[in-house]
C-alpha cells in the first residue's frame, strides 16, 4: 500500500535532494499561472478584441450607408457560397441616390428574388455593395473566440514549459542516482567478489 505524505519536498529530510525543492516550486508556479495567468491572459486578450472589433464596426457604420433598391431583372449569375446560403445570386438592381439620380448595379439577393421585388443594400462611399456592418452578436463571438484561445494557447505553453523542465529535473535526477550509486557499489559488492 501507498502512502502519501502531503508537502513531503518542503519538509526538511536527509531523502529530500534539491531537484526535489526545484520541482516543487516549479509545480506552484504552474499552479498559479494555470489559475491565474491563463484567465487574465484570455480576459484581457477577449477585452482588447472587443475594443477594437468595436472601433471596426464604427468605421464600417460611418462609411456605410442603406438604400433601398428595385430588382430590374431576372438572376444573373449564381455567387459561390457554403451550402447555397441566402444570398446566392447577382441580380441588376436601381435606387435613387443622391441628388434624385437613378444608379444601377448588380447586388447579392435570395434566389427567390423576382424583378419587381425590393431589397436592402449597403453600399460604400464609392456606391459600390457591400455587406451589412457586422451586428453586435458577430462583435461578441470575436471577442470570446480570441479571449479563449489566448487562455487557452497561454495554458498549452505553461504546460509544455512544466513538462519540459520535469524532463530536464527527471535527467538531473538519473545523474544523481548514478553518482550516488556509483558511491555505493563498492561497499555493496566488496564481500561477494
Amino acid at each position: 500500500m501507498r502512502t502519501r505524505v502531503r508537502g513531503w519536498r518542503w519538509r526538511s529530510s536527509p531523502l529530500r535532494r534539491r531537484s526535489d525543492v526545484i520541482e516543487a516550486w516549479a509545480l506552484l508556479l504552474v499552479a498559479v499561472l494555470l489559475l491565474l495567468g491563463a484567465p487574465l491572459a484570455g480576459a484581457a486578450t477577449g477585452l482588447w478584441a472587443y475594443g477594437n472589433a468595436q472601433a471596426t464596426v464604427a468605421a464600417q457604420r460611418a462609411e456605410r450607408h442603406q438604400v433601398t433598391a428595385l430588382v430590374t431583372g431576372q438572376p444573373r449569375r449564381a455567387l459561390p457560397s457554403v451550402g447555397g446560403g441566402p444570398y446566392a445570386y447577382q441580380v441588376p438592381v436601381r435606387w435613387t441616390g443622391p441628388g434624385g439620380r437613378q444608379e444601377t448595379a448588380l447586388a447579392s439577393a435570395p434566389r427567390t428574388t423576382k424583378p419587381g421585388d425590393t431589397v436592402r443594400l449597403w453600399l460604400d462611399r464609392q456606391d459600390r455593395d457591400v455587406g451589412p456592418p457586422p451586428d453586435a452578436s458577430l462583435v461578441w463571438q470575436h471577442a470570446v473566440t480570441l479571449g479563449v484561445c489566448a487562455g487557452g494557447g497561454t495554458a498549452a505553453v505553461v504546460l509544455l514549459g512544466w513538462s519540459a523542465s520535469r524532463r530536464v529535473a527527471l535527467g538531473h535526477r538519473m545523474a544523481e542516482w548514478e553518482r550516488d550509486w556509483d558511491r555505493t557499489e563498492p561497499e555493496w559488492t566488496r564481500g561477494s567478489a
